[in-house]
């Protein structure tokens, strides 16, 4: 069973597309956004649990140049995806 994470993004305002350009091919990053607001990018990221996604933010995410901080939410039920109801 795998996990989603939402992950609002802070970034040094200089580096956004060199943060941007890492994040892209990086295969746990399943929707990438840039966006308006308190934070810079938005991440929705799939790992296959909780350590892969530990790993993920530690190894990978916030060692990229640019990035100043993060603000995670795991995603505990879907509702509503793509404006289609999920019925459980």
């Amino acid at each position: 069973m795998s996990i989603e994470v939402i992950i609002n993004v802070y970034v040094v305002s200089e580096k956004m597309d060199y943060v941007v350009d890492k994040l892209k091919p990086l295969p746990e990053v399943v929707d990438l956004y840039e966006v308006t607001g308190e934070s810079d990018i938005i991440l929705m990221v799939k790992t296959e649990d909780i350590s892969e996604f530990r790993d993920f933010l530690k190894n990978k995410l916030m060692k990229i140049d640019g990035v100043r901080s993060t603000v995670t939410s795991v995603v505990l039920h879907r509702h509503k995806r793509e404006g289609v109801i999920i019925e459980v």
